[in-house]
């Protein structure tokens, strides 16, 4: 049996209604536009937060920035600002790539630690990106870059396990797939590989959901939305099962590729989010996030239909609106 799960919270204009609207405009506690494209989310005690690319059009053009954003609910988003400002660490010249910006939390450090995809511009380095903060809303200081497993790395994904064991997922396009590798104790650098998804996908997202691993993936078709698919194994290590469709592939997944799935466990049930981004190539800076409830159980995971919706964080109970 099925069971329905969702998440965080949306509005035509911030405070008008708690209702998750995917795919329209996402505004933050000043009024103004969410930038935290290509993003994660990282839940410190009762706070969530968001990071992600910021796009915003003033940016100066030859840096590249990362946005933080704070919640009890996952619907209002106070604005923490740009925790990271990249300026070209590695000399990659003018038009360097730093996406999908993921931040975890390390209980023995007590260090954040970010990690990016970096990039140069022809997207030749594929390398990952490592930056620290003390605080959770920075600033972040550039550490170091590395290939992971020694293999390229792209499009980048994270994924906390319920016992705070980290794992980063990239995509490696030599190999025709993506890895699932756990992080050192320090989450500096990559300890081992756990998974290969031997299938030409990026996107990578992971949940853990009673006893089961799902894991998704999109398609390589740029910019241009496709239909993701997942699978599922009992353990990270797979065997991993046969790829399905999360959604009907000509609706190319509402036109959204993957980010991040997100699980919210309430009082009374279990909440999982999908976190995915709405590109928008030629106006990045407007580009609208699709996050809706899933319906997932014994090893089947459907992306419904986007339609506006509500999240009690606190009982972990999702409810589908409908337009208002």
């Amino acid at each position: 049996m099925l069971a329905a799960v969702c998440c965080a919270a949306w509005g035509r204009a911030y405070g008008e209604t708690k209702a998750i609207r995917p795919g329209e405009v996402w505004l933050d506690g000043r009024g103004q536009q969410i930038q935290a494209h290509g993003g994660g989310i990282l839940k410190v005690k009762d706070t969530y937060y968001w990071f992600g690319e910021d796009r915003t059009q003033t940016n100066d053009p030859a840096k590249r920035y990362v946005a933080c954003y704070s919640s009890k609910n996952l619907t209002e988003w106070k604005y923490r600002g740009q925790v990271f400002v990249a300026d070209d660490p590695e000399k990659l010249g003018r038009g360097f790539v730093l996406e999908r910006p993921k931040v975890y939390y390390n209980a023995k450090t007590k260090k954040f630690v970010m990690y990016v995809h970096l990039d140069s511009p022809s997207y030749r380095l594929a390398r990952v990106g490592v930056a620290v903060s003390d605080k959770v809303d920075g600033p972040y200081k550039y550490v170091k870059s590395f290939r992971p497993l020694d293999q390229e790395s792209r499009d980048i994904g994270q994924f906390i396990d319920d016992d705070g064991s980290a794992y980063l997922i990239f995509e490696s396009r030599p190999t025709g797939g993506f890895y699932i590798a756990k992080l050192s104790d320090d989450f500096m650098t990559v300890e081992k590989e756990m998974s290969f998804i031997h299938a030409p996908l990026e996107g990578g997202a992971i949940v853990h959901y009673k006893g089961l691993y799902y894991v998704l993936g999109s398609h390589l078709s740029g910019w241009r939305p496709n239909p993701i698919v997942y699978a599922t194994a009992t353990s990270l290590e797979g065997p991993w099962s046969e790829r399905k469709n999360v959604a009907p592939p000509e609706v190319n997944t509402y036109d959204s590729q993957s980010s991040m799935l997100v699980k919210v466990a309430g009082k009374k049930t279990t909440t999982v989010i999908y976190m995915g981004d709405r590109w928008l190539s030629k106006t990045l800076w407007d580009s609208r996030y699709v996050w809706m409830p899933v319906q997932i159980g014994d090893g089947n995971f459907v992306l419904p239909k986007p339609e506006p919706w509500t999240l009690n964080v606190k009982t972990g109970e999702a409810k589908v609106v409908g337009a208002q």
